[in-house]
């Protein structure tokens, strides 16, 4: 199978959309591969599933499924057949009966790390102090601004309900360990992914490599590409 039969889908995190995924998408589809970035409404898990796999049944062939931080949940929550590996990125892997909030909160948090609580419509917002502080410190001011204008919030319908039983215990993984992390620290990523019996590499990086160290997340995406073709 060449590579560029294989299909890479993106899925964003929290506070994110497409848009966090523009310096992955671009390479790769130089490169000839098909690269679409799902839209998550971030309203309820079971609404997040749903849109992936909505995503996922316009593709032909197999998928490559990448997912960056809360989206590690949701992408091991879809059934679909094409899926043939995923990818994390500094996210989230709750287990069966797990919630991402508990995932989320397992250890002790960065001292940078936000307080998040929901706003008067019940939806949490990132403060826009975060996106320097923490979500995403190694970026230019431009691209702090960037991420902040365009935040979607997040439900806790979300993060609150026990997720199925996760496609990772049927699939292959990767995980991109992001050393620098202050939203979900480096020892609750190792921790999952050693679970999870991923493919590891760590990086020092800061929660959102996907923009601020795209040559990381391309090199272990396209790793997780080769592995599908071989």
């Amino acid at each position: 199978m060449s590579p560029n039969e294989v299909n890479v889908v993106l899925v964003h995190g929290a506070w994110a959309d497409g848009w966090s995924w523009a310096k992955i998408i671009q390479p790769m589809a130089a490169e000839g591969l098909t690269v679409v970035a799902a839209p998550l409404p971030l309203t309820s898990f079971s609404d997040d599933v749903a849109a992936l796999d909505r995503t996922l049944e316009r593709m032909t062939g197999p998928v490559v499924l990448v997912g960056h931080a809360y989206a590690g949940a949701v992408i091991a929550a879809t059934r679909h057949e094409k899926v043939k590996a995923l990818v994390y990125i500094a996210a989230l892997a709750p287990d069966e009966g797990e919630t991402v909030a508990d995932i989320f909160y397992r250890g002790t948090p960065h001292p940078k790390a936000p307080k998040l609580s929901p706003d008067s419509r019940g939806l949490i917002y990132l403060p826009d102090e975060a996106f320097g502080a923490a979500f995403a410190q190694n970026a230019t001011a431009g691209e702090q601004a960037v991420l902040a204008a365009v935040q979607r919030p997040i439900s806790p319908a979300c993060i609150t309900v026990p997720v199925p039983r996760p496609l990772w215990k049927h699939r292959p993984a990767w995980f991109l360990v992001a050393e620098q992390d202050r939203m979900i620290v480096a020892d609750n990523q190792r921790f999952m992914a050693e679970r999870m019996g991923a493919r590891t590499r760590s990086h020092a990086v800061d929660h959102t490599p996907i923009v601020t160290a795209p040559a990381a997340v391309l090199d272990i995406v396209r790793e997780a590409v080769a592995a599908v073709t071989a």
